[in-house]
């Protein structure tokens, strides 16, 4: 039997990670790489990226929940072949998910489509609730973080779209944005 290689990963917005530790040491995990990062993509998540790396024929990756690995069903599906394609394994510990064996596969797909599908419904709420308070004159957005007559005024002395975002520490599109160059 190969090696069991933990993986935790909180959000922001989810800041304790040790809760997540504590179950994957319990369930023998020896490796356990942790980060804080969004789960809605793998770009940027160098933990798992170094594990998925790494691991080998024999071993199993380790998480307390799928939702803690990806949020999307593609992610998803590309962590489990790229698992499989190394004849690695993956369990979580909170939901009967085993991909060594053909149920754990199956119950692993039909979590992935369900989060999809909840992300998803979230998204369209948001959406709309935007839209509602747009209607209603309520939300306006984020107000500007940068003066226009602030541009303007570095415009006029001369100042290049690249040296007015360098000088206001902001983006070139923003300063493109507000002279509608």
């Amino acid at each position: 039997m190969g090696t069991m290689i933990g993986y935790a990963r909180v959000s922001t917005t989810d800041q304790d990670l040790a809760l997540q530790i504590d179950a994957l040491k319990a369930t023998g995990c020896t490796v356990i790489r942790t980060e804080k990062r969004s789960g809605t993509t793998t770009e940027g998540r160098s933990e798992l990226a170094t594990i998925l790396d790494f691991i080998r024929a024999g071993d199993t990756l380790c998480v307390t929940r799928i939702d803690r690995l990806a949020r999307s069903i593609a992610d998803l599906a590309t962590i489990v072949r790229t698992l499989e394609s190394k004849g690695a394994a993956l369990k979580a510990t909170e939901q009967p998910i085993d991909t060594s064996t053909a149920a754990g596969r199956a119950f692993l797909q039909m979590l992935g489509v369900f989060a999809e599908f909840e992300t998803a419904i979230r998204k369209e709420r948001q959406m709309e609730g935007i839209a509602r308070a747009k209607q209603e004159g309520v939300y306006q957005g984020r107000p500007p973080s940068i003066s226009a007559d602030q541009i303007r005024a570095l415009k006029s002395q001369g100042l290049g779209a690249t040296a007015i975002a360098e000088q206001l520490r902001i983006s070139r599109a923003s300063v493109y944005r507000i002279l509608d160059v």
